[in-house]
């Protein structure tokens, strides 16, 4: 298991009030062979000075600091091109992995073969100071999880901790990295990469998520915000991939969903175009 190699893309905007502590959690990782990226992506607050600090002795690291913002998935990218594990992580630069992620989701990959692209388990959910705020599973029961092939389940619901995500590199390069026209990359890496492989999940609780003001999360409730156009976007990509009758049933009920929630902050424009998308739906025929 040890002769994977594991890269470790660690994505800061503005995080110098933790940055330090996701460093660290890498650091501290029962697996050895690990390989760390930092890419800052022009950070106002002092992100940069921390980052040169922390890594004056870790010669072997890579440190790419943006000269202009470009955003989480042009970022990652920019990192991505310098990766050469079998296995990535995404580590945001205010969150935090427990010693044995990469130990264990190397193991459970392995176990599973080619045919798993995608591994990801519990979290706790933690607040800036790191107080425990709640585990993922009392919101999704670990028996509850779906795996294996999970495209289906995917499109009506979320139960997957997006920084509890390690992927296969064949995985990621399968879909040419991250989409840059999107503002988030979870749920279109998820659509994507579940059309062609398998996930497995870890009961166990191995990364805490960050909840910061001002996070992305937050965001998506504002009006005129890109984050529910790129919901909208792989809504669409969805629609090219389903196969069959109950996919184009769950994206029916996807677009419902969305569609209320655009109604909440009046983004009248995105209603009519998630009309559109579901007479598109509608008027698909699938054999099964």
């Amino acid at each position: 298991m040890q002769s994977a190699r594991v890269s470790i893309i660690c994505l800061c905007y503005n995080h110098a009030r933790f940055v330090e502590e996701a460093i660290d959690s890498v650091l501290q990782q029962t697996y050895d062979n690990i390989e760390l990226i930092v890419v800052d992506d022009a950070s106002r607050d002092n992100s940069v000075a921390i980052i040169r600090e922390k890594l004056r002795s870790m010669p072997e690291a890579v440190f790419i600091p943006l000269p202009e913002n470009i955003g989480n998935c042009r970022a990652f990218n920019r990192g991505l091109a310098h990766a050469t594990g079998d296995y990535i992580i995404d580590l945001a630069a205010d969150d935090v992995l427990l010693p044995g992620r990469v130990a264990e989701g190397v193991k459970a990959l392995q176990a599973q073969g080619v045919t798993y692209g995608l591994n990801f388990t519990d979290a706790e959910w933690i607040d800036d100071a790191g107080r425990l705020l709640h585990l993922h599973s009392q919101r999704f029961p670990h028996a509850k999880v779906p795996q294996g092939d999970v495209y289906l389940p995917l499109i009506t619901r979320y139960f997957i901790c997006s920084p509890s995500m390690m992927f296969t590199r064949l995985l990621i390069d399968s879909l040419g990295g991250y989409d840059e026209s999107l503002s988030y990359e979870d749920f279109d890496l998820w659509m994507r990469g579940a059309r062609a492989f398998r996930f497995c999940y870890i009961p166990h609780v191995l990364v805490r998520k960050r909840v910061v003001m001002g996070s992305l999360a937050k965001k998506q409730f504002t009006r005129d915000d890109r984050q529910r156009y790129t919901t909208y976007r792989v809504c669409e990509k969805i629609l090219e991939m389903n196969r069959t009758r109950a996919e184009q049933r769950a994206l029916h009920q996807r677009i419902g969903y969305e569609m209320k929630q655009c109604l909440k902050v009046l983004d009248v424009g995105l209603v009519f175009r998630y009309m559109r998308l579901r007479s598109r739906n509608r008027a698909q025929h699938h054999p099964g």
